[in-house]
């Protein structure tokens, strides 16, 4: 398996490691609801290097980028990211990723781990006109999530934090360190995301980790990242998105922007809007005990209407929440279903998204 170069220190920690699409990753050190629990209410610190970063270069590369994705990158200005997707000739969703403009020749996509190598081939394929570089093996990605997370990180950089809106980069050093700092997530907390050079990542890891004691900072593991982009109702591939899924059925239509003009899946998308969508993604809350599971079935009036995609009892909410697709006669907020929990159908109702919302419900 391979190994980020923070794998001494999860050691150090104490964390029990998992295979993760072929990584020796931290699932959690001290539990996963203290973890999840420290990112909703102060700061928690995710070591996320297996994570992919492939760079599209050259005078062709914002067309290339236009091409290849389905948001618009026309829209970015340097120092920007936009969350979008890449799709396959039919429309079914290859990966989502955060792509950001370094400037009009350089652009970085950050992709899922277990989708690197079939995103590579991708933009090789569909990328045309631009160099493509994969420098996953060079980067380190920290993620520090947590209402204290812009403190903790004031408390290693000079860069004025505050004046960063969500979805903006810019380099900066941290502990000494050259950064690229994102204010980026997946927990559905405020906070940031660090790229940097893998052999910088710990002395910034334990930097990060000193100054934001104080704060009540917990390292977390892949199994609180989990339970928190639930809450948030952020998909994950495999789970909610797939080469099976539309971006339509996925709620996820905003992302795709027709009128940029030609990119891959373009043709696909339009006749599948005209069509309608044959099933669509809901939030699911029990009524009844238990705790909800992916590939769970979903049953209206006792005849299956979908399959659950993720699902958890919620360590915020203390209820059992999932993601799932039903058929789109039974996906109003509010309507009556059940989950099938070992053969036992436990009652359930369709709720707005996201479950969890910072600083709100």
């Amino acid at each position: 398996m391979s190994r980020t170069p923070l794998y001494d220190a999860h050691r150090a920690l104490g964390a029990r490691m998992v295979d993760f699409a072929g990584w020796e990753m931290p699932v959690q050190y001290r539990g996963i609801i203290e973890e999840h629990a420290a990112v909703r209410t102060r700061a928690g610190l995710f070591d996320v290097s297996h994570m992919g970063e492939i760079e599209l270069r050259g005078a062709g590369a914002l067309a290339a980028c236009q091409r290849a994705t389905a948001n618009d990158v026309g829209r970015l200005r340097d120092g920007a990211a936009q969350y979008s997707l890449l799709l396959d000739p039919g429309g079914g969703i290859v990966d989502d990723v955060i792509v950001h403009r370094l400037d009009a020749e350089r652009l970085m996509l950050c992709v899922n781990a277990a989708n690197r190598a079939a995103d590579l081939a991708y933009l090789r394929e569909h990328a045309r006109g631009a160099d493509v570089v994969d420098v996953s093996d060079a980067t380190a990605l920290l993620a520090l999530q947590g209402p204290r997370a812009t403190a903790i990180l004031s408390g290693c950089t000079a860069l004025a934090l505050a004046e960063m809106p969500r979805f903006t980069f810019a380099a900066a050093e941290v502990a000494g360190r050259r950064a690229l700092v994102a204010h980026t997530g997946y927990t559905g907390e405020d906070g940031w995301e660090l790229y940097l050079a893998a052999g910088d990542a710990r002395a910034v890891w334990d930097a990060l980790l000193e100054v934001g004691a104080a704060h009540g900072i917990s390292p977390a593991g892949l199994g609180a990242r989990d339970t928190l982009r639930l809450e948030a109702a952020l998909p994950l591939y495999g789970h909610e998105l797939g080469p099976d899924t539309s971006p339509y059925e996925a709620r996820l239509g905003w992302v795709v922007q027709p009128g940029k003009g030609e990119f891959v899946g373009r043709a696909a998308l339009l006749a599948a809007r005209a069509r309608g969508p044959r099933r669509l993604l809901v939030g699911i809350e029990l009524v009844d005990p238990g705790v909800p599971r992916a590939e769970y079935r979903v049953l209206r009036d006792g005849e299956p209407v979908g399959v659950l995609t993720s699902g958890t009892k919620s360590p915020t909410l203390g209820k059992g929440i999932a993601l799932g697709y039903v058929d789109p006669a039974a996906s109003a907020v509010d309507t009556a279903l059940a989950v099938e929990i070992r053969a036992r159908a436990a009652a359930a109702r369709v709720v707005p998204l996201p479950f969890y919302r910072r600083g709100g419900s």
